[in-house]
């Protein structure tokens, strides 16, 4: 289950896969054809991996230009299962897949939920929401080609899913970890020690953390939290994950998906321990190969420790998650950060911008913890203001809720309500 191919024969593969993978995309993606066209580029062109650097990117537009089917590789009546975005700003990116296709995302989930410490026999309680969604059902096929015994919770109904944990005893658990957090809250509102509880492994995703909220869910539930990577329009979870043994970043199954690291702004390469843009093409995908996809999650590649295959840093932050208040970058995961080293803070937060007069405020509403003083609540929101303006370099405003008072995410966490005025 665990690969551990040499590098050269890595290299090898990676090299058949993508001369592969670009030739179906330019038989198959009309859309594909006529951007290679126009760049000078064709299957002919790669030779070696660092050919693939002359191919142009693709991104979410080109997805969206193309709804609903227009971006596939194969006849519609090949697929077998259609997952999409939420289309939250703008028309969902639709990705579909054939037989093989979930085939391989189910082994690749299994492969991810082996490196994280689960084995044949247990039971993974799934908490990622079902539907287009792909953490849900990607999850599911996963768990259950590994052999596991699948609890299909799905999101939402927190006080069920403590309830089912206690009932069923399940010894994994697959949630975005900002929801782990609201059932964190509600194994207290029940009065259950979450330490006491059956899960012992905690596989996190769909949404950037830090160590901080790792510290915070490991402790509270006695559990070995890792990361796990995917992205839609790539394949969905299991793109790379996190071993359970080093809990260093996750490794990227790279015999699937060939990663680069670019300048954001420029497009350029930058070499292996730069920070920069993910970009990923896909290997071995059918219906929907993915050529240069930008992701706009910024990273560093990083050496295997003791594999081939490279792994990727913590993700820091979005691209389009960026904020720029008073000309100063900022990243939601950068107030995060500060809020988790207040110990009498609870980690749920969010973050409002707004522009009363002519210049940007940012406001962070945190919660204070039950027990909790107010003096003490007082002092971390005095070290945060003062953290975030010699850290980041902004001023802001701490806004002190009341304990279990901001809204619980059953799936993606939503940190930032920006009420400024559009442009």
């Amino acid at each position: 289950m665990d690969p551990a191919p040499t590098l050269s024969a890595l290299r090898a593969l990676q090299l058949e896969r993508l001369k592969d993978s670009i030739a179906r995309a330019y038989a198959g993606n009309p859309a594909y054809r006529a951007k290679f066209d126009a760049a000078g580029v064709s299957p002919a062109t790669i030779t070696s991996l660092d050919d693939l650097a002359k191919f142009p990117f693709t991104t979410k537009a080109d997805l969206r230009a193309a709804y609903p089917f227009g971006f596939l590789a194969v006849p519609r009546t090949d697929l077998v299962r259609i997952h999409a975005s939420s289309g939250t700003t703008g028309k969902p990116t639709v990705v579909g897949y054939t037989q093989r296709d979930i085939d391989t995302w189910a082994d690749l989930i299994a492969r991810s939920i082996y490196a994280a410490g689960g084995r044949p026999g247990m039971k993974v309680h799934i908490a990622y929401g079902y539907g287009l969604f792909t953490g849900g059902l990607g999850c599911h096929y996963g768990a259950e080609r590994l052999g596991c015994t699948v609890i299909p919770m799905s999101g939402g109904q927190t006080e069920r899913q403590v309830q089912l944990i206690a009932d069923f005893a399940p010894e994994i658990i697959m949630v975005t970890p900002s929801y782990m957090l609201a059932i964190l809250d509600e194994f207290h509102r029940q009065g259950i020690d979450p330490r006491a509880s059956s899960i012992k492994i905690g596989i996190f995703g769909a949404e950037p953390w830090g160590e901080g909220m790792r510290k915070e869910i490991e402790d509270a539930f006695d559990l070995t939290a890792v990361d796990i990577y995917g992205i839609s329009e790539v394949i969905g979870p299991g793109v790379a994950q996190e071993y359970a043994d080093t809990k260093d970043g996750p490794t990227i199954w790279e015999d699937h998906f060939y990663p680069e690291i670019i300048d954001p702004e420029t497009g350029a390469p930058k070499p292996d321990g730069e920070e920069g843009e993910l970009v990923f093409t896909s290997l071995t995908k059918e219906a929907m190969p993915v050529i240069r996809y930008r992701t706009r999650d910024l990273t560093r590649l990083l050496p295997g420790q003791g594999r081939a295959m490279r792994r990727m840093a913590r993700i820091r932050a979005r691209t389009d998650d960026m904020l720029i208040i008073r000309g100063v970058n900022v990243f939601p995961s950068q107030i995060e950060e500060q809020v988790m080293k207040c110990p009498h803070l609870a980690p749920h937060y969010l973050i409002e911008v707004a522009r009363p007069g002519r210049t940007d405020e940012m406001t962070v509403m945190v919660e204070r913890r039950p027990d909790a003083s107010d003096a003490a609540c007082a002092a971390d929101m005095a070290a945060l203001t003062a953290r975030v303006k010699d850290i980041i370099g902004i001023s802001i405003a701490v806004d002190l809720k009341p304990a279990g008072s901001l809204d619980r995410s059953q799936g993606k966490a939503k940190r930032v309500v920006d009420r400024r005025p559009k442009l």
